[in-house]
């Protein structure tokens, strides 16, 4: 069974940010497992708010957008007025725990890494 959870991501240490920067990141809402990982397609047809991501830099949101499932099994970060999206190496395999390691490659087309600080579930 699946259930919505609040994911917030922080950029982890990086060569632009060698102490990492918790105001640069990601708060997702996704539908996760009883193992904390992605819940199937259904899950995500079934709840409007599922993939529902927020990007945002110096803690202000910058963009809001959708998390997408693609060609191949890439999972897409899609945000609106943007016309490339933002992948996510290998989402689908994570599980959403304090401490674990996302990377996503963004618009400079490199992969930067982010460290997940909370996960919450939803009501």
């Amino acid at each position: 069974m699946s259930r919505l959870h609040h994911i917030r991501m922080e950029l982890a240490r990086d060569a632009g940010a060698p102490d990492g920067d918790p105001g640069v990141g990601y708060d997702l809402v996704l539908p996760l497992d009883d193992n904390r990982r992605l819940a199937g397609a259904e899950a995500f047809a079934n709840q409007p708010q599922a993939g529902r991501v927020r990007r945002f830099r110096d803690g202000e949101t910058e963009a809001i957008g959708q998390l997408k499932h693609g060609p191949g099994g890439v999972w897409r970060l899609e945000f609106e007025g943007e016309p490339r999206p933002e992948v996510a190496f290998r989402l689908g395999e994570e599980q959403f725990q304090p401490g674990e390691y996302v990377a996503i490659r963004e618009a400079d087309g490199d992969y930067h890494p982010y460290r997940i600080v909370s996960t919450r579930e939803l009501d």
